[in-house]
């Protein structure tokens, strides 16, 4: 379970909310606390004062008593402790009676912000102390020890003031609203770990029966975010791998299906000549050659494609002028046009810039590809071989006039042993390797092959491109 991505995708989101949470609480607290303390300071200082000029206002008062009786009446009115402390640091008068004549802790004493009052016709500073909660007749260190003590900021009177039970309704508030974002943020986070985790679940799952052989297995794409993406790569792959094991099998079988006929035809000869029915001579020899032959360029054929999907084709890449390489490639298939009785001919422009390539390799393209043209261009068509400035590239075209292509096998005729006419026979059309020889060396140098055909009996226009030497 603990090894299960959803659940630790879980427990980290719920961990920062966690986290956030605690950090939020802490600094929030702090910061009511100082909201509250600075209200109700400034709001204690207020009332101090208005006591102050309460008690100034009824004049010079003639005894202690009298202001014993305003301080009582004030208390009650405003419904709050009032101390009046002389510089000894005792209580002459208090909210409640029972304070008179104690002793103030000296630091009460000391941050007390004195003001006159005249006491018995003789004037004396007397520190005023207002507390939001009653004093009582307690002791004086249970009074200012059970309460907060708060610095007002105007004055810096000392005061009491009741903030643990505001401040504990407050953060009782935020931590039964807290309680209940977690809660909440619990059950998205879960939503938002099995959304998220689905599809790679489901990812995992496909590629284990793909593992074992289903090539059948495909994911829904149901975002087009990262997961959705690789969604998308791992369908692609599939397709890929079905796709190359149909390929491979078609290989196998169509190789098989390509030594077959040769080594039938070498058998059959063989055993004629041991049972003497057929005598050995020229004609024999000669035809036991060519199918030696046939042989000798299938296997080659095979093996230098392996190399080229490989990537293991050595290529002597150098500076290579276009019309030199067409010209000797048309010299080669020279006698082909003309037992076909077939034109040819090279539009090109006098100053087309030299490709950087393998003059060999760039040879054996325009040969397959002229040989593809003679075999399906009948007699008195034509061929032109044609090139231009494309980029930073040259396009070579070779145009003919023959059969051409139906547009569903324009995207498979680059492919191994793949023939547009599947009754044609490897003496009459090949075995299929040829164009996907093409594709192969033309990639291999950097450039892209395609061909182009209106259909049937339209001609077809097969083109590639090469990077030009000066890139």
């Amino acid at each position: 379970m603990w090894h299960s991505l959803r659940v630790r995708l879980w427990l980290a989101l719920a961990l920062v909310g966690v986290v956030a949470i605690g950090v939020v609480a802490y600094f929030a607290n702090r910061g009511t606390r100082l909201v509250v303390g600075n209200f109700v300071a400034g709001d204690l200082e207020r009332d101090r004062q208005r006591i102050a000029v309460l008690l100034q206002a009824e004049g010079a008062p003639g005894d202690p008593q009298q202001i014993q009786g305003q301080v009582e009446t004030l208390g009650q009115a405003f419904g709050m402790g009032i101390l009046l402390v002389d510089p000894a640091g005792l209580a002459v008068a208090a909210s409640d009676p029972a304070l008179v004549g104690i002793a103030v802790p000296g630091p009460m004493v000391s941050a007390a912000a004195p003001f006159t009052l005249t006491i018995a016709r003789a004037p004396a500073p007397v520190s005023l102390f207002v507390s939001a909660l009653p004093i009582t007749g307690a002791p004086p260190d249970v009074i200012w020890q059970a309460a907060v003590p708060i610095e007002a900021p105007s004055r810096g009177v000392m005061f009491t003031a009741p903030l643990d039970p505001v401040l504990s309704s407050i953060n009782h508030s935020f931590f039964v609203a807290a309680g209940a974002a977690l809660a909440v943020a619990a059950v998205m986070s879960w939503g938002l770990t099995r959304r998220i985790v689905g599809p790679v679940e489901a990812l995992t799952t496909a590629a284990r029966q793909l593992e074992k052989g289903d090539r059948t297995q495909r994911v829904r794409v149901a975002s087009g975010d990262e997961i959705g993406q690789l969604a998308q790569a791992f369908n692609a792959m599939a397709e890929g791998l079905t796709r190359s094991e149909q390929l491979r099998r078609q290989m196998v079988s169509d190789v098989a299906h390509e030594l077959r006929t040769p080594l039938t035809n070498i058998r059959g000869h063989l055993e004629a000549v041991k049972d003497g029915v057929l005598k050995v001579g020229p004609a024999w020899i000669e035809s036991m050659y060519e199918e030696a032959m046939l042989l000798n360029r299938l296997v080659d054929d095979l093996q230098e494609l392996a190399l080229a999907e490989s990537g293991q084709l050595k290529l002597a890449l150098q500076p290579v002028a276009v019309r030199e390489v067409v010209e000797k490639a048309l010299a080669a298939v020279g006698p082909q046009l003309a037992s076909n009785g077939l034109a040819a001919r090279v539009e090109m422009p006098p100053h087309l810039p030299p490709v950087r390539a393998d003059p060999e390799r760039i040879g054996q393209v325009l040969r397959n590809l002229l040989t593809n043209a003679c075999a399906h261009t009948p007699r008195g068509g034509e061929i032109v071989v044609s090139a231009e400035v494309v980029g930073s590239s040259i396009e070579i075209r070779i145009r003919d006039t023959g059969e051409g292509l139906a547009p569903r096998h324009l995207p498979n005729v680059f492919e191994r042993f793949y023939r547009a006419d599947s009754s044609r026979s490897r003496a009459s059309g090949g075995a299929g390797l040829g164009l996907a020889i093409v594709r192969q060396l033309v990639e291999a140098h950097g450039g892209r092959v395609s061909v182009e055909s209106e259909g049937v009996g339209q001609g077809a226009t097969f083109s590639f491109t090469l990077p030009t030497a000066m890139c």
